[in-house]
C-alpha cells in the first residue's frame, strides 16, 4: 500500500510548519553553489504544498528566510532575494489553480522593493482561495516577534486600555504575527539538524517534531506523507496521562 493510502484523513494536522533545510550543502555535495540548491528547492515548496491542500491539510508554514540569514554573504542574500521574487511570479497562477491562499510573517518591510510588490500582488490575488493557506515566514525571527508582542501589550497597559491582569496566553497568542493561524500542530525540518532554529517558539508549545535526514531538494511527497503518518502514530497527551486521556476519548 502506498504512504498515502495508509493516512487517516480524518486525523490531519490542521496546520504543518516546515524548516527547509539543506539547500547549501545538497548543492555542495554536487559541486555546485549553494545558489543552486535553493534553486532546485523551489520544486519542493511545489510538490509540498500542492500535496498537503490535496489531503486537506488547511495551513502550512514555511521558514524560508530567517532574520539571521540577512548575515550569510551578499552574494547568496542578493540571489536569494532574487529567486524569491521570480518564483513567486511564477507560482500566482499554481496557487490560484489549487485554490492556495499566501500570507506572510516576518519583518517584510526588510525586503527589497521588488519583493515587496510581488508579496503584495500575490496576496491580494489568492485573497479569496479557501482550500489551504500557504505562510511564508520571511526575515522572521521568533524571539523578535515574542519581543513585539511584549511591547505591544505594555503600551496598552500604560494607555490604560488594559490591566497587567489581563495578559495572559490568549493575549499574547493575539499579539503575534500568528494571530490569525492555528497553531501547527507537526513541525518538520529537513538535512538531519536538530534544532527549532528561532522558529515558531511560543507557537509549536504542542507541535509534534519530525526530523528527517533528506535535504530540501531531495524532499518530495512520500517524504510528507511519512512525517503525517509519524504524527498520526504518536499519543499526543498535551500534559495529561495516557490512562486520562482514554477516559475522555481524545
Amino acid at each position: 500500500m502506498e504512504l498515502k493510502e495508509q493516512i487517516d484523513l480524518n486525523n490531519l494536522p490542521q496546520h504543518i510548519a516546515i524548516i527547509m533545510d539543506g539547500n547549501g550543502r545538497w548543492a555542495k555535495q554536487k559541486g555546485k553553489a549553494r545558489v543552486f540548491g535553493h534553486k532546485n528547492g523551489v520544486q519542493s515548496v511545489r510538490e509540498v504544498t500542492e500535496a498537503g491542500a490535496e489531503l486537506g491539510i488547511k495551513y502550512m508554514t514555511l521558514y524560508a528566510f530567517s532574520t539571521e540569514n540577512w548575515n550569510r554573504p551578499k552574494y547568496e542574500v542578493t540571489a536569494l532575494m532574487t529567486l524569491l521574487v521570480s518564483t513567486i511570479r511564477k507560482e500566482i497562477a499554481t496557487l490560484n489553480k489549487n485554490s492556495i491562499r499566501l500570507k506572510t510573517i516576518g519583518n517584510t518591510e526588510m525586503l527589497p522593493k521588488a519583493a515587496q510588490k510581488e508579496l503584495a500582488e500575490a496576496i491580494e490575488s489568492t485573497k479569496n482561495n479557501d482550500r489551504m493557506t500557504l505562510i511564508l515566514a520571511l526575515s522572521y525571527s521568533s524571539k523578535s516577534e515574542i519581543v513585539s508582542a511584549a511591547k505591544k501589550l505594555a503600551q496598552k497597559v500604560k494607555d490604560g486600555q488594559i490591566n497587567i491582569e489581563d495578559i495572559n496566553e490568549e493575549s499574547i497568542s493575539n499579539s503575534l504575527h500568528t494571530k490569525d493561524f492555528p497553531d501547527p500542530e507537526l513541525m518538520i525540518r529537513t538535512s538531519g539538524e536538530t534544532r527549532i532554529s528561532n522558529f515558531l517558539l511560543w507557537q509549536l508549545a504542542y507541535a509534534e517534531l519530525f526530523f528527517t535526514p533528506v535535504f530540501w531538494p531531495d524532499f518530495r511527497k512520500d517524504h510528507l506523507y511519512e512525517a503525517i503518518l509519524n504524527f498520526q502514530n504518536r499519543e499526543r497527551r498535551f500534559g495529561l496521562t495516557s490512562e486520562q486521556i482514554d477516559k475522555t476519548g481524545n
